[in-house]
């Protein structure tokens, strides 16, 4: 356990305002059956799917989830971690560590982790939540462009969850910190960190996710965040146009989504005699199927088949240091208001801990 997780553990239980960091969803095991029955729940999304339910209700069940489950279990089985699936791992992770930041921050909050489709689902937290007597909840989804087929989908889960509810607790949503300085800041620094190990490459190629064209066209300003983050990056690594690429992931069917497509702009990139690319993907925080299997194993196929010779996949943010503080700054941002700041002898309380914890660190280093 972590420093800043150990020190808040003992945080009062009777904590009444909350932080609930959202994150899409994946199955419980890498199996046919758990897949299944975690693609059914996100493809009968109607955010996700827009397709009307008479047309698209017998191609799900009838064709998608009988043949697409085990295709996709076998990926899930090829990046799936001891602890379990990836994303959640990290998802848990970043929960627990973002409850320490924040009381290094002096904020007395629960922090817990919530999937949007598969567990821990957002339904059962909020129940959880509201038998702790959580008053006050901050939602804040783990995407930083807003979508929404992802974004808009947490904030419907939410209001439907609480319809039938009497009595509601307060409730504040993040919509969006595609542009937030310490995200951008801690993109910057995982970039620049693998360059020094590893040095550069020819190009840097930040792949997003996906949307319908279509999506776009109705006024969804997911596009327009992904390219206002690529900016901020190329610039925060001081990178030409020439130096880097954007392009979109993880289409699926057979309308136009966004364009260019990361695998073909791979294989042309090769083609072209660009001997090494490193690929960064900056609309997830934490590492998931489509970044350990789609870019890191799929992507380098792409790539070093069409003739390139050299593929790099940058990891996400993860557990990085920058990006805690960063996403401590931005829930504390959203708190403002909110009574959430210890007393000065628990304050005090928590410093010596911290102060403990770090001279048996010292120690701890001394002896090796």
């Amino acid at each position: 356990m972590s420093l800043r997780s150990e020190v808040n553990s003992s945080a009062d239980a009777g904590n009444r305002i909350a932080v609930v960091l959202v994150n899409l969803g994946t199955p419980d095991a890498p199996t046919p059956s758990a897949v299944r029955r975690y693609l059914k729940p996100f493809l009968s999304d109607r955010r996700v799917v827009e397709i009307p339910r008479w047309l698209w209700w017998p191609i799900l069940n009838g064709i998608i989830l009988p043949f697409r489950s085990g295709k996709s279990a076998r990926k899930y089985a090829s990046v799936w971690m001891r602890e379990g699936s990836p994303l959640r791992v990290h998802t848990e992770k970043q929960a627990k560590l973002l409850r320490g930041y924040l009381g290094e921050r002096g904020h007395d909050v629960k922090v817990v982790p919530a999937m949007r489709y598969g567990n821990p689902s957002l339904p059962e937290v909020l129940g959880k939540l509201k038998q702790q007597g959580c008053e006050r909840i901050l939602i804040l989804p783990a995407y930083p462009q807003y979508c929404g087929a992802t974004t808009a989908s947490v904030f419907d889960a939410v209001a439907q969850h609480y319809a039938s509810e009497r009595n509601m607790p307060e409730l504040r949503f993040v919509k969006q910190f595609h542009d937030h300085d310490g995200y951008i800041g801690a993109l910057a620094e995982s970039v620049l960190a693998y360059w020094e190990t590893n040095g550069r490459p020819d190009k840097l190629i930040m792949s997003f996710h996906g949307i319908q064209l279509r999506s776009q066209k109705l006024g969804d300003p997911y596009p327009q965040q992904c390219q206002e983050t690529a900016r901020l990056l190329a610039s925060r690594l001081g990178l030409s146009p020439e130096q880097h690429l954007v392009t979109f992931q993880s289409r699926f069917g057979r309308a136009e989504w966004l364009q260019p497509y990361t695998e073909p702009s791979l294989e042309k990139l090769a083609r072209e005699g660009v001997q090494r690319v490193d690929v960064i993907c900056p609309g997830f925080v934490a590492d998931c199927l489509e970044t350990l299997e789609e870019i890191a194993i799929e992507g380098r196929q792409s790539f070093l088949m069409a003739g390139g010779k050299d593929f790099h996949a940058i990891a996400c943010l993860n557990e990085s240091d920058d990006w805690m503080h960063a996403l401590a700054e931005i829930a504390e941002q959203h708190l403002l208001g909110w009574p959430t700041m210890m007393s000065k002898e628990k304050q005090e309380n928590q410093r010596e801990k911290i102060r403990m914890f770090q001279a048996t660190g010292r120690l701890l280093g001394n002896l090796k």
